[in-house]
């Protein structure tokens, strides 16, 4: 006979530290694109953009955030980047 309380326990502790992973990156990255938007050098900010890209795709891949939000984010901060470089 199946002893299902053993699988539903460990499904509730699988959730949990899954939850706890995915906050914790998802948090790490939101302040990460926070800080790169309020960057004003060009050579600072186009060195954070790949990093940041990085974690976005990273956090897509594990289904924390949608890929077209992801790829929303990257644009947006790519145009943040490159208006920094005309200002320059």
């Amino acid at each position: 006979m199946i002893n299902k309380k053993n699988s539903v326990a460990k499904r509730i502790r699988q959730t949990a530290s899954r939850r706890l992973h995915n906050r914790y990156y998802g948090r790490t990255t939101r302040s990460r694109v926070k800080l790169l938007r309020a960057m004003e050098d060009y050579e600072e900010a186009s060195k954070a953009l790949p990093k940041v890209a990085s974690m976005l795709d990273h956090l897509t891949k594990r289904g924390v955030i949608h890929k077209n939000k992801a790829s929303n984010l990257k644009s947006k901060l790519a145009k943040h980047v490159n208006s920094l470089r005309v200002q320059a």
